[in-house]
């Protein structure tokens, strides 16, 4: 797995992630610091999310149809670019809200033509894809574990313009990483140039439905995101700093981190023959972290449910994308990736949204209980689809870095598998 090639990504993606988890810090600490409130930072952050979830679907047909390599490699100089803008704002004191949010909105624009391709690089650069994400998923949780600090640290000392800037210099060198990498041929021979870009987001669509597990998991997870994902986040921040202080909060999201961690160690050795199964059983574990804060546990244990819970969600990212990128064809892959993502983030804005008036007529213990009940039931969900339980897993050549053609299947599932 550790090539030249797959190191320089494996770099690329760590650097990146670290730059990406500490510009909340940045933006809160700036925004607040030039006299805007927290609605303020909450709008600069919608216009990221928007940005990138409207334009993701029309990155993944530019990856199916040009350089992967390039575009990544320019998404990051854009982001360069608007990055170093907003330090410069920061350093003199010109920080205008309205500008901001459309430097937050390129960001996400840029992100959204840079993320389909991270699917198709990880099966074309190393021969054991699981191997790959789960060394990939350590590297990102690490980074999400150090850049908060990493960010408070230059905000104490420097100004929130320093992490603006140092934001910047990640995505130099992810550009430079993915500058000397050299990605093996593309295969792109099953969708002419002739159908044109509405053409290409008419098969990459037809191509998403005739998959039963990939579609299946994308509406089972909306549910998740509208009453678990979205609203445990600011839930669980309002209840523990209200009942333990903030650096109990900091504590806890401390233990999050670590299990995510521990998820991807375990996912590089664990290699289960129907991936998307042990997937699901691992994510029941995510329902600890919010059963633990509306039950109202104490500190230790509320950072045990986070714990358990991080290392369910790592391994089942880990399952999930490997699945992802060994079942469908490389010619196709950016755009299924790109609408994976797109309806995997749609309904978590919905979910942040009710998470107040819910939390209102119901009380947030009650709120948070609920959201680990719906974990439970979400996994039985994914667990009760036959397509999605009996996908069987697909390794790829040895060397080769393109998925193998996968075994063949009961005839109930064929049309499914791909």
């Amino acid at each position: 797995m550790w090539t030249r090639d797959f190191g320089l990504f494996f770099g690329a993606r760590a650097v990146a992630r670290l730059g990406d988890t500490m510009l909340p810090v940045a933006l809160a600490a700036g925004l607040l610091q030039h006299g805007h409130g927290a609605g303020a930072v909450g709008l600069a952050m919608a216009s990221t999310a928007a940005a990138f979830a409207s334009l993701v679907i029309f990155g993944g047909v530019l990856a199916d149809r040009f350089d992967t390599r390039l575009l990544m490699i320019g998404a990051d100089l854009v982001r360069v670019g608007t990055q170093s803008l907003a330090a410069a704002l920061f350093f003199t004191g010109h920080v205008v809200l309205w500008q901001i949010c459309v430097i937050a909105a390129a960001n996400g624009a840029a992100g959204a033509i840079f993320q389909p391709g991270v699917a198709s690089s990880v099966p074309r650069l190393a021969a054991d894809v699981q191997k790959a994400n789960g060394a990939i998923r350590v590297a990102e949780s690490a980074a999400q574990l150090a850049g908060p600090a990493v960010a408070g640290v230059l905000v104490g000392f420097a100004s929130p313009g320093a992490v603006f800037a140092a934001h910047a210099a990640t995505f130099a060198l992810s550009a430079a990483c993915l500058l000397l990498l050299r990605f093996p041929p593309a295969v792109h021979d099953s969708v002419p140039d002739s159908l044109g870009f509405r053409g290409d987001l008419v098969v990459g669509w037809r191509e998403f439905r005739a998959r039963t597990w990939l579609w299946g998991v994308i509406v089972i997870w909306c549910f998740l995101m509208i009453t678990t994902t979205g609203p445990t986040t600011p839930l669980v921040a309002v209840s523990i700093v209200g009942q333990h202080g903030s650096g109990a909060y900091g504590l806890v999201n401390s233990a999050l981190g670590a299990g995510t961690v521990v998820g991807g160690l375990v996912a590089l050795r664990l290699r289960p023959r129907r991936m998307l199964r042990a997937g699901a059983l691992a994510l029941t574990g995510f329902s600890a972290f919010p059963g633990a804060v509306g039950a109202g546990l104490s500190l230790p244990l509320i950072a045990v449910g986070a714990l358990i819970a991080g290392a369910g969600a790592s391994f089942w990212a880990v399952m999930w994308a490997t699945s992802v990128q060994t079942q469908v064809r490389p010619d196709v892959l950016n755009r299924i990736h790109a609408y994976d993502v797109a309806g995997s983030i749609a309904m978590l804005p919905v979910g942040q949204a009710l998470a107040g008036p819910a939390a209102n007529a119901f009380g947030t213990d009650r709120v948070l209980l609920t959201g680990g009940v719906m974990t439970l039931l979400v996994c039985a969900a994914l667990l009760a689809v036959p397509a999605i339980r009996g996908l069987q897993r697909v390794d790829t050549r040895i060397g080769g870095g393109q998925p193998a053609t996968p075994a063949p299947e009961p005839t109930r599932h064929r049309t499914e598998s791909h």
